[in-house]
């Protein structure tokens, strides 16, 4: 039979109240931890996270939504998040909402059935709505590369603008003019930073922008597979092009070894984020990186502070960190 409180208690001759205050974080003398601590181990006792979560409003879970399993952006941040938050004692309820925004939505209704004590999320979905029910139950939330129009929250995400500025000037540098983006298009937060980028580069180079050379839509593999394809198919194709994406880089080097086109020999490339496949393609790719490992450490921090109620201030103005990305040198740039 499982060991009760009131079996500590008996052990160790204090209060139910004193061991009830500990098992709920709460400061106890020293010497009294120390029985406590002992008659726990003896008596193997385990804390019933449903009954005290019934006690003190707190379940020590944290809801996680992410676009998709299978994205090493989300999932590579994600597993960093739970280990600083099991650190805390927090486990994570990882909801995979598949790119569909009803999903999403449903996804935040378990959660906060599950009474979760806040909720992390990397957002599928183009307006703050499906927070709402968060909202107005005070849960704490973090958004994770994104911002939202309609809504300010604590979020942290990269410099989007800045990441594709570089990556172009870089292309610009080496001599290549005629320069192609794909992206995603403008209903994206991350797509519409970057396409800014693009821009402002160009245009601080005094380069024209051609509409062909742009190619936006879903940020999907099969995005970058087509519109490489489309690309290089053009009577006057770009020198070079910028792949701002995870999924759409994969999807355009598919398209490259299918039909044999090389890089830096017939078009130059730079990708984005997909660190091990630079690592296994030849030639490397240069690639933009996020900060993965900051990202979550400043998501999860973020988190902690707020279900600790350290910063007050912060009820008042949403707290969002910028971060910076970086080029990985490859040889996949060809020189002009």
């Amino acid at each position: 039979m499982a060991a009760t409180i009131r079996d500590i208690t008996k052990m160790t001759g204090l209060s139910l109240a004193t061991v009830s205050k500990y098992l709920n974080g709460g400061n106890v003398l020293p010497k009294n931890r120390l029985a406590i601590e002992h008659a726990i181990e003896v008596l193997h006792y385990e804390v019933n996270e449903v009954a005290r979560g019934l006690a003190t409003n707190r379940t020590k879970t944290v809801g996680v939504l992410i676009q998709k399993l299978d994205n090493v952006f989300a999932s590579t941040i994600i597993a960093k998040i739970e280990d600083m938050l099991r650190a805390r004692d927090y486990g994570t309820i990882v909801c995979d909402c598949r790119g569909d925004e009803k999903l999403e939505e449903e996804a935040i209704r378990f959660l906060l059935g599950k009474r979760v004590d806040g909720i992390i999320t990397i957002p599928t979905s183009r307006s703050s709505a499906y927070l709402q029910s968060a909202i107005q139950r005070g849960t704490p939330l973090v958004l994770i590369d994104r911002a939202f129009d309609d809504g300010s929250f604590d979020s942290v995400y990269v410099d989007n603008a800045e990441a594709s500025r570089e990556a172009v000037r870089l292309l610009i540098e080496k001599g290549h003019k005629k320069i192609a983006i794909i992206c995603g298009d403008e209903g994206y937060y991350t797509a519409r930073g970057r396409l800014e980028g693009y821009f402002q580069a160009m245009a601080r180079a005094d380069l024209p922008v051609y509409a062909k050379y742009i190619k936006k839509g879903d940020l999907e593999v099969s995005h970058g597979y087509n519109a490489i394809r489309e690309l290089m198919e053009m009577e006057d194709r770009p020198t070079a092009v910028f792949l701002s994406n995870y999924e759409i880089t994969m999807g355009a080097v598919i398209a490259m070894n299918e039909t044999g086109i090389r890089f830096p020999e017939d078009v130059s490339v730079i990708g984005f984020d997909n660190l091990l496949l630079s690592q296994v393609i030849r030639p490397r790719l240069y690639m933009v990186v996020q900060p993965m490992e900051e990202i979550a450490q400043a998501a999860a921090k973020l988190m902690l502070e707020r279900l600790a109620g350290k910063d007050p201030d912060r009820e008042k103005e949403p707290k969002q960190i910028l971060l910076h990305t970086s080029i990985l040198e490859g040889e996949s740039v060809r020189a002009l």
